[in-house]
Formats: C-alpha cells, structure tokens, sequence
C-alpha cells in the first residue's frame, strides 16, 4: 500500500494545535480543526452551528492574526476548516493522519483515542502531540490495528518557524508507519526529524530544560545577574541572542515551570533529578503572572517614558522588582570577542578564569554530563541529541559538537579535577583513543558510538547536500576569501558566497567571472547558493555599503559606476550563459541578493521561509544590480506571445511598488504572490535540501537539452508611467506615508523602471535600463540625504526616514 496524507485532523485549536494546522495548510494539506463544543452555551446558543464552533473559531482567528504569522500567507487558512468533537467527530473517518493536541489530562486523551478508534479508516495514522504522558498509558486499553498506526509527533512551538519534529514510536508503531511519518515531516512540512524514545518530556526538552534550570540554580548561587547569564549563554557560546532567559519569556515560564516540574515528577531515579528543581524565585513569578511575553513581564520588561523612549529592565530574583541593567563585562567576554571562530569564543569563556567564566564552565559540564547519561535512555546516538538541540533551542552546536569543540581531553580533565563525575563511557572511549565524538572517515561524516565502541556513519538523507562536508573533502575548485566554488558531483558546481550576512562586495563580483569560465570549461549546469547557519539565516543580505561609501565620501563617483557596471556585466554573463543557472535563496535575500535571484538565474528553488526584497530605496537608492530591470522582466515573462494588446500599466505599478516600498515578502508563497517568484520556480519546505533539489533542477535541464535565453528587447510603459505616479506619490506624501526624499527617489525609480523618455509600449535593449540603474545609482549618491540614510544604517541598523 502506498500512504499519502491528502486530509488531515488537527484535536484541539490552541496556539500549538492552530500552528500545526497553519504549517499543514501551508505546505498545501486540507486541514481539519476541531475543538470541544463550548460548556457555557445559552439556551438559544445550543443549536447554533456558529456558537457551537466558537473555540475552534477562536483557535482560527488566533492563527489568522498571530505576528509573526503561523501562516506563509494569508490565502492559506482556505485550506482549514473548523468544525467541534460532537458535530463534526464523523469527519476524521475521511482524514489519512489525526493528530490530537488537546489538554494534558490522561483520561481525556484516552476517551478521546477510544472514540476516534471506532470511526478511523483503515490505515489512518494517528499521533499525539504529547510531551509529558506516556504514549503507552493513552493507548493501552486500545486494539492492536490502532496501536500499529499509534505514534507520538512532538513539534516545537512556534511550529512554522521551529525545525524540530520529534518522532516517537508507541509500543506496537509498524516500522513503516514510523518511517513514512519522518518522511513526510522531513520532506514535506520540512522539519528536521530526531528519532525520540518514549521518555518524560523525549529528547529536547529533557535536555534543553535541565540545562536552563541548572543555570538558574547555578546563578542564584553563585550570586550573578540574569543579564550576565544571558551574555555568556548567548552568541559567545553559539546559542540564540535570547540565550537563556529571554527565551524563557519568549517560551512562557509557565510552560517552562510545567515542563520542568513534569519531569522531576516522572523521573524518580534519574541521577540529577534535583537540577529540574526551578529556584523559589521563580514560584513568586508564576504566582504573579509574570509569564513573560504573553503577560508582558517576566524576566525582562519594557516601559516607554513619557516622550516614548524604550527604557529595558530586568527583574532582581530577591525583590522581583524591574531595573535598568548595564552591559555585563567579564574578561572571559572580551577574550571571546576577540578569539576567531565559535570553538575559540567557547574555549575563551569556560576556560577563564572570572566569575562568568566559573559559571559558565559549570553550567555546560553538568549539561555535557546530563546528555551523555541520557544515551540510550532518550535516544540511541549522541546525534539525536545534537539534532534535537540545535533545531529545537537554535543552538549552533549540540552538547557533543560542543564538546569536540572545547576539546574532550582536556574538558574531562577539567570535570574530574573539579569534581564533576564523568560518566564511565566517555572515559572509556578516551581510553580507548577516541578523543571526538565526530570525525570523517573515508570522505563520510561518523560519531562515536557508545553501544559499539566505535564510529558510525552519520545517517542523512540522500537529498541533503553539505556544502561543509565537500570542502572538508576537497571539493573545493576555486576559492577566496568572500566566495568558493563547489563541486557538487555529476559536473554541477555551487557558488558560494561566505562575507558577513554573505553580503556581495567587489571581490565576489570579481569572482562570479572566474566561476563562469571555469564551470563553462568543465561543468554542465551551476547552483548559487550556500548554507550560513542561523535563523533565518541570510542567503545574501545585500551589497556592500560600506565600501560604496567610502567611494562616495572620497567623490569617486566613476568608481562607484565602474563598479556597478561590473556588477551588471556579471549578472548579464551569468543570465546568458550556455549553462543552466539555478539560484536558492533562503531567509534574507535582499538587495543584491534578490537581485542574484531574479536576474542571473534560470530558475529559482527557495526555502518557504524567504524574505526577499529589493530594499534599496530604505538606504536612499535604488536596485542598480540590474533589480529594476529584472522585476520588469519577472513581471511580465508570461505573457502570452498571442496576447498583444496588453495594458502594461498593470504590471507597472506593483513593479513600482515593490522597489518604491522597499516591500519585502514573509514567505517564499508570498514572493511568488509578489512576483518576484515565477511559476516555474519551486518552493522547498527543508532548508536541509535546498541545494540537493536545486542541483536536480540543473540536472533536469542538462537533460532535456537546455538552451540558453535570447537577450531579446523588452515592451515598456515608457513616458505614461509618470503621471500615473506622481499623482499616486503626491496622495502618499500628503497622507504622511512618504517623505519628500522619498517621492524624489520613487520618481526616478518609475522613470528607471519605464524604460526613461520612451513612448508606451516601445521596445528598448535590455542595456537601456541598465545605464538607467546606473546613472540613477550614481546621482542618489551624490545626493547627502541618502549618504545620511546610508551612514546611519551602518551605524545603527535601522532605516533613516529624512
């Protein structure tokens, strides 16, 4: 039999249930959302299919208007329908997968499983979304057919924006019902699948809290300040800017409470059980409500001054008042903001010799301590437990990459002088000369394997292209500081940018020329991609400013038009290639980086979570990489031939409007809805396979005999544009949407983007508009508003509005 998941039942409408529902319509499943008929109806309300509905409304409309939004874009919630467990149970008999998310009370979920195994089709998958109740409790009075399709699938909240999907199988899960679920949440809702055991609270939680309560125990008495705590747990040591107490406000410290007190509870025998135990402080918070965002106060707050000045405070755990806080200096910090590399920033804070840097080295050896205890309890590998902490709490490594990375010689060494007892295992492999938990051995990554005593390979899936595993294999081809070429096999290459936010600068311009003539020499296709780590990441925040500025300061305008006109000349080369060109963005992919995209490649695969714009206008220019034209292009490529009276004007304006209003998307859904994805182009949920299914886009062309475009002349809107758009800009800038500046800017861009002094409908070379760019690009810099936009930019990472 062949499972698929055409329709899906999501039990239970709260914020966890709603997310999975949004992620499950967005990625483009009927979805079914179902709650309990509300206890308190009136009379006149009990036959009322309206007020009947009115949770699982609530549950909707909370998924309709959460920011940021659990839906990749406002269309998408056509695909729930809301429905409650009296009226409506009848339709889970036509669902593929039922997951419930309802309160966690045991009897509940039993007599909720009882009554869905009466009315389930054959084969239907059911899971819950449990975390802290025994999967073999909710199922144990059920039959042997419904145990075999019964398993646990445990996302983490928010569920759109959160890559972990624990897979837990029950007692009887048929292994290809546990192997199909991971398939389908890896593939199609693109989470990152860790294999989990049924345990209190599974894998990442039962690590990820007992690190944090252990912290907070730690810093009570070791007598530091959150603030302090949160500058060493954060960057410095690759976790999250939220580090740790901030992402407890994010979270809910109620949540963080219940998930720490649930374990305690279940876990009479585990060694550090006591590390669960949340500091006294904490109880006080609860009982005051300070949950953190959802109450607005909890470890940190913000009150605004009588002139709307933002005043951030932090909460004293002796008084549970709020005070202004100053950055936190310990030495160990500024070592670590020296050191080069995450292992060295590591290495500099918990070898210290400071009182942050004591805490610090406390707080992540009883935390290395706990993981390695916890295998095989939780989870077999030490890799389930790195997946599950860096997709689950947005570590940059796991407690065992961690520990390669400061070294598990001489951190073990450290441990035992301090008295920390080190489990027996990791003795026994350093025994045994293993002195990493991860090498690669012949060309294949391998962790060390506590059942066996030795490597294993890393199992990935065959879609999944490491870009980092090449290199260390010495596919590189071509390199320099800001860019490298790739091999990816089958004569593929990938071009990767590596600057900071893999900004372009004039040295990856340079670069792009060298690539191009290599791959055209040997090579059948290239990608334009690379795999910078964070969330969202950034595929290519842009171009660089700084350097441009300077230029400016200096008046060395032709420099900054030679510049450009390199840029172009490289996007052109690229476009017109005799090679297919495949681009895959992710997260941020502005500026430039959107300009990459639309203009120099065949095809574009990105990751759903895109955030691509042209967002030049905000730093007082306009897209000079070829954006305008390219955005043209974008717009009005499908066409029809045959259609030949077209009114341009409606593509026109929301061209316009997208560069004017520097309108960046939310969604890889929502480029496509803004045009700045075609439909050819493909949306990819796994960030994971972005550059494996770009190089099967190349592949695909290679093989069906690719040609490359023709550089044809393209039909513009010409003189008309104008007073179309001043007329609009005037009513924007009366309504106070706009600047002065900014209507002077908007103008030239609609002059740019029109093709310049033209009549409507003309036909002009793609080279027109590109000096257009660049003669626009040139005089916005002269020009010392938009220096001032750019400088402060630089300075503060904001926008100036002058």
């Amino acid at each position: 039999m062949i499972r698929k998941i055409r329709k899906v039942a999501v039990i239970g409408s709260g914020v966890m249930g709603g997310g999975i529902a949004a992620l499950l319509a967005s990625a483009g499943i009927q979805t079914l959302l179902l709650d309990i008929v509300p206890f308190d109806l009136k009379e006149e309300e009990k036959s009322d299919p309206v007020a009947r509905n009115r949770i699982a409304k609530a549950g909707l409309d909370t998924v309709i208007m959460t920011r940021p939004a659990f839906l990749m874009q406002p269309k998408d919630v056509d695909r729930i329908r809301i429905g409650n467990l009296e009226d409506d149970f009848g339709k889970l008999a036509e669902c593929d997968w039922i997951v419930e998310v309802v309160v966690e009370n045991l009897k509940i979920k039993q007599d909720l499983f009882k009554r869905i195994e009466a009315i389930r089709k054959p084969g239907a998958i059911v899971s819950s979304n449990t975390s802290g109740i025994p999967l073999k409790r909710m199922s144990e009075d059920l039959g042997s057919d419904f145990k075999q399709h019964f398993l646990g699938t445990h996302f983490f909240n928010p569920v759109r924006y959160m890559k972990l999907l624990e897979i837990i199988p029950g007692e009887a899960t048929l292994p290809d019902v546990l192997a199909f679920m991971a398939d389908f949440g890896e593939r199609i809702l693109g989470k990152g699948i860790v294999r989990a055991k049924d345990t209190p609270n599974f894998v990442g939680n039962r690590i990820g809290v007992q690190g944090m309560v252990k912290a907070m125990q730690l810093m009570i008495d070791m007598g530091l300040t959150i603030p302090e705590v949160d500058a060493l747990f954060g960057p410095a040591m690759g976790r999250p800017k939220t580090a740790m107490f901030k992402t407890a406000d994010l979270v809910g410290l109620d949540t963080l409470a219940h998930v720490a007190k649930n374990t305690h509870d279940l876990i009479p025998d585990d060694e550090a059980r006591a590390d669960f135990i949340a500091p006294e402080f904490i109880a006080k918070m609860l009982a005051a409500k300070m949950l953190g965002k959802k109450t607005k106060v909890g470890f940190y707050k913000t009150d605004l001054t009588p002139e709307w000045k933002k005043i951030r405070k932090v909460i004293d755990p002796a008084t549970l008042a709020h005070a202004e806080y100053a950055k936190p200096d310990f030495p160990c910090l500024a070592a670590a903001k020296q050191a080069k590399g995450l292992a060295e920033k590591m290495k500099a804070i918990v070898y210290g010799e400071d009182k942050g840097a004591r805490f610090a080295w406390k707080a992540l050896a009883s935390n290395l301590i706990y993981a390695a205890n916890r295998i095989p309890e939780i989870a077999d590998t030490i890799v389930e437990i790195d997946n599950a902490m860096r997709w689950g709490f947005n570590f940059e490594m796991g407690p065992f990459e961690t520990w390669d990375a400061i070294g598990v010689k001489a951190s073990v060494a450290k441990m035992e002088a301090d008295g920390f007892s080190v489990p027996e295992k990791i003795k026994a492999m350093l025994t045994a000369g293993n002195d990493r938990f991860y090498k690669r051995g012949n060309g294949t990554p391998t962790y060390y394997d506590f059942s066996t005593g030795d490597y294993q390979p890393v199992k990935v899936n065959a879609n999944i292209i490491s870009l980092p595993g090449l290199k260390a294999d010495n596919r590189t081809v071509k390199t320099c500081p800001s860019a490298s070429l790739v091999d990816l096999g089958d004569n593929i290459f990938c071009l990767e940018f590596h600057t900071k936010m893999n900004a372009i600068n004039g040295e990856i311009v340079d670069f792009m020329a060298d690539a191009m003539e290599y791959v055209d020499a040997n090579g059948s296709g290239l990608v334009i991609g690379n795999q910078a780590g964070g969330m969202p990441g950034a595929f290519c925040a842009g171009g660089d400013l700084a350097y441009m500025a300077g230029l400016a300061k200096t008046g060395k305008y032709a420099e900054i038009e030679a510049f450009l006109k390199k840029a172009q000349t490289g996007m052109q080369t690229v476009r017109y290639a005799s090679f297919p060109v495949v681009a895959a963005p992710y997260g941020l992919t502005l500026g430039g980086g959107c300009e990459v995209c639309i203009g120099a490649a065949d095809k574009i695969v990105a990751h759903s979570e895109l955030y691509m714009g042209l967002v030049e206008i905000g730093v007082g220019l306009l897209p000079g990489g070829g954006g305008c034209l390219n955005l043209w292009k974008k717009m009005t490529a499908d066409i029809p031939e045959a259609v030949t009276d077209v009114d341009l004007t409606k593509f026109f304006v929301p061209t316009f409007m997208a560069i004017a209003m520097a309108k960046v998307s939310m969604s890889a859904a929502e480029a496509r809805a803004n045009g700045f994805l075609g439909p050819c182009d493909r949306i990819v949920f796994n960030r994971d396979h972005l550059i494996g299914e770009a190089k099967k886009e190349v592949l695909r062309m290679v093989d069906e005999g690719y040609a490359p475009p023709v550089n044809r002349p393209l039909k513009v809107v010409g003189t008309a544009a104008q007073g179309m758009i001043d007329s609009e800009l005037f009513n924007m800038q009366s309504a106070k949407f706009i600047s002065e500046y900014d209507a002077f800017l908007a103008r030239r861009i609609a002059w740019v983007i029109s093709g310049g002094d033209v009549r409507t409908n003309s036909l002009v070379d793609e080279s027109v508009i590109l000096t257009l760019e660049r003669e626009a690009f040139v005089d916005f810099w002269k020009q010392e508003k938009t220096v001032a936009r750019v400088e402060h930019m630089l300075t503060t990472g904001k926008p100036l509005r002058n």
